[in-house]
């Protein structure tokens, strides 16, 4: 299997399992990787997804044995890319990238498009499409300026150099480092965590959150309010308050 599902706990962690290609992605990988982020992200039984790689990479990005799917690479990031990303915005349940070695390309977007991103202390990050006369894609363009500003994501997107995991933490594309031994249990740990909150409530903030970054403040406190109004009269809000108020 190209693409790994480990359910422990209500935590989904899902692994592109291609070690002998630093997990680059060829067509089936990007389906099967975009349909359990999607399974896995409406499933009332997970409460977070953790995606990771095997071996020594995060993910190469594109499959250079399979560099032909570039051939109509309109239909190909449309089609087995975008949806990767996408299946990672809408999940209504927090998506943690445990950042294991390299992230490159679309490895990186893929990285960068999760709710946290944990980095082991010897992984690295690189937007190397300029290198290759292509332009980002899987969202690493709309991820990097909002990250880190118009100046620095183009810089890092016309250089596609390699941005160690001090750097990446520095500029704001991670969330935490990890010794590289403890990188996986500790990317399950949080998402142990966060399965323990407010589901609803999670995924209200996460959609404000991502929704705020290209919508106005009077858009943002309107969708605000209305995401309130669903969350106050959720049962688990109305459970915590309950008990809150017992206390």
């Amino acid at each position: 299997m190209s693409v790994e599902l480990d359910v422990v706990d209500r935590t989904a962690t899902i692994t592109i399992n291609r070690p002998e290609r630093m997990n680059a992605l060829d067509e089936p990988t990007r389906v099967s990787l975009a349909e359990l982020i999607r399974s896995c992200g409406s499933d009332p039984e997970v409460g977070a997804v953790v995606i990771t790689g095997a071996g020594r990479a995060f993910c190469a990005g594109q499959d250079l044995a399979a560099i032909h799917e570039l051939d109509d690479a309109h239909d190909t990031v449309a089609r087995t890319y975008n949806p990767i990303a996408e299946a990672i915005a809408t999940a209504s349940v927090p998506v943690i990238a445990a950042v294991n070695g390299a992230a490159v390309g679309a490895g990186m977007g893929i990285a960068l498009a999760c709710d946290v991103v944990l980095m082991s202390e010897s992984a690295s990050l690189a937007c190397v499409f300029g290198t290759v006369g292509l332009v980002p894609d899987t969202g690493t363009s709309w991820q990097l300026v909002r990250s880190v500003g118009y100046l620095r994501a183009f810089e890092l997107a016309a250089s596609g150099r390699r941005v160690g995991a001090d750097e990446a933490l520095a500029l704001g594309l991670a969330s935490e480092l990890v010794a590289p031994e403890a990188l996986l249990p500790r990317a399950r740990e949080l998402a142990a965590d966060l399965a323990r909150g407010p589901r609803l409530a999670q995924q209200l903030t996460k959609r404000l959150l991502r929704q705020a970054q290209v919508s106005s403040l009077a858009e943002t406190l309107a969708e605000e309010a209305v995401s309130q109004g669903a969350a106050a009269l959720d049962g688990e809000h109305l459970r915590r308050r309950a008990a809150f108020l017992a206390r």
